[in-house]
Parts: C-alpha cells; structure tokens; sequence
C-alpha cells in the first residue's frame, strides 16, 4: 500500500453505530490501496489536534461522527492551509451538511464512495480568524446544540433539539446590529440570524432558502426581526415553515461576505459548536476552498 489515510471518529456520536460498521470500513478502506491510521476522539478539539499533526503525513483524512467533528477537522485542515483531501461519513443525529449534499446514508456505501476518489470543492466560510463548515448562526435556539446532553441527542436524536428549544420559546433576547452585506445595510433588533452554506439547519430543510448552490461562492443569509407580538411572531414561523420570503419581519438574501456589529456581545454558534461572543464579526465565503471526496450523486 503506497496511500496512508488517518480515520478520526467520534465513538459516541448517533448512538455509536460506527462501532459496528468499523472493521467494514476499514476493510473498504485497505481494499481501495489505503494503509489505515484508526483513531477513536477522546474528548472536545481531539480530531481538531489530530488534524493539525496528520495533515501533512498523509493522503487523506475520513473522519465519522456529527457536524462538530467535522467542523474540528475543517478547522485544522483550514488552519495549517493543508490541501489534504477529506472524507466524511456522517454519524450525528442530524447531519445537515451530509444531507445537503445528497450523501447516502449507509456508512459502507459513502466508505465505498470515498474510495472513488472522485474530488468536490465546496464552499466553506471564514468567521474572523476562526473557520465552519456550513453555518454560523446567533440567537433563538442556537445555544440548543451544544448545550444538549450528548446521551440526550442518542436516546431522543432531532427530538431533542426541538425540546430543548422549546424552553426558550418565551425568553426570547433581541440584539441590535447593523449588517452590512455586499451590496446592502440593514439596522435592526434580530432575535435570530444564520450564515449558511447549508440545505438543512437542525434538521430542518428549507430553512436557508431555496436553490441553494453549495459551491457558488455565496452564503444565504437569513435574519429575523424581534416580534412586538404574537400575531407578528406567528408571521415569523409561518414564513420559515413555508420558505416564502414574504415577510417584512425577515430578511432572506444571499452574500459572499458580510460585517455585522452588534452593540453587545453576541454568542455565536458554528456548526452546533461555541463561536465565542464577538461584538463586531466578518463573515466570507471562502470559494470552492474544501478538497472533499464525494462522488457525483447530487442533483444540485
């Protein structure tokens, strides 16, 4: 074997069934010419760590688990500016970047589909000095993900997001931000707001708008106006449940790059993981910057 690939995954991610499918992986894996590197994560940031020191050691990089461990290993990657191919076989309990782009959902098949070789260069964004995968977002919900017990996301999977949303229902903080996107600025007091290259967010798709093109150099943004009622709050939920953009109370465009200062601090979520709370942010696409295996079976 002439090719070395390191395999990072996060044995507890989706209940842990890549347990079971793991020595069919790595069979697939041998066959297709690779010498495998077996890596189970052992806490926070450790696919992180390991990116940063097998990078430029091998061929490929696969890594298994949710949207956060991939966000660890876009950031790595991003981060020492490998070129370093990277293939993902998703295991989370929502997978909103796997399912935008098309992948299938057994894990041999998509093992199977890395071996192909075959490279897709998508789109990833820049927020500050920090990378994501698929989305950056503030406000209502967003804390849900990673403030969700990881035994909790197992047992319940998407339902436990929309509980623990559910709390918040009635707590709802406002920020006021002026955002300045290309050719527009908008002033206002959002209680929501998401940067996304994403077909899907928590599971739930047609969220981030329609024709979405996942290497096109562009975000969809989505901002949403604080409600001063219910009648306008139930206009909020109604224009995202339907996806039409008929809204005053939402603002719907897409951006290659974006500065958004908020007159306090802001926390931010990146793909379901902690962003910090910046006051002021710079958000920019990043085109067609993420080498990753995916075999042509989308239709986008």
């Amino acid at each position: 074997m002439d090719k070395k690939l390191i395999f990072i995954f996060n044995p507890k991610a989706g209940k842990g069934k890549i347990k079971t499918a793991l020595m069919d992986i790595v069979d697939i894996f041998n066959k297709g010419g690779y010498e495998v590197i077996i890596h189970a994560t052992q806490c926070p940031r450790d696919a992180y760590e390991q990116v940063k020191i097998y990078a430029d050691k091998v061929d490929l990089i696969v890594c298994s688990g949710g949207d956060g461990t991939l966000d660890e290993v876009v950031t790595g990657i991003m981060e020492i500016g490998s070129n370093t191919p990277i293939g993902y076989i998703p295991a989370g309990s929502t997978n909103d970047f796997a399912n935008s782009l098309f992948m299938p959902k057994n894990m041999l098949t998509v093992a199977s589909m890395i071996m192909e070789e075959e490279l897709y260069h998508c789109d990833i964004g820049r927020f500050n000095n920090k990378t994501f995968a698929y989305v950056a977002a503030f406000g209502l919900f967003t804390d849900v993900s990673y403030q969700t017990d990881q035994d909790l996301k197992n047992i319940l999977g998407h339902l436990a997001y929309v509980l623990e949303g559910m709390k918040r229902l009635f707590d709802i903080k406002s920020y006021h931000m002026k955002v300045t996107a290309d050719d527009r600025e908008i002033e206002d007091d959002f209680i929501y707001g998401m940067v996304t290259n994403s077909r899907s967010v928590g599971g739930f798709k047609n969220l981030t708008g329609k024709n979405v093109d996942m290497n096109d150099g562009l975000f969809e943004v989505t901002l949403i106006v604080r409600p001063k009622n219910p009648l306008e709050l139930q206009e909020i939920m109604t224009g995202l449940l339907t996806a039409e953009d008929n809204s005053d109370l939402i603002h719907s465009f897409k951006a290659k790059k974006l500065v958004i200062e908020a007159s306090d601090q802001v926390p931010w979520t990146l793909d379901g993981e902690f962003g910090g709370e910046p006051k002021t942010v710079e958000i920019e696409n990043l085109h067609e910057a993420l080498n990753l295996y995916l075999k042509s079976t989308r239709n986008d």
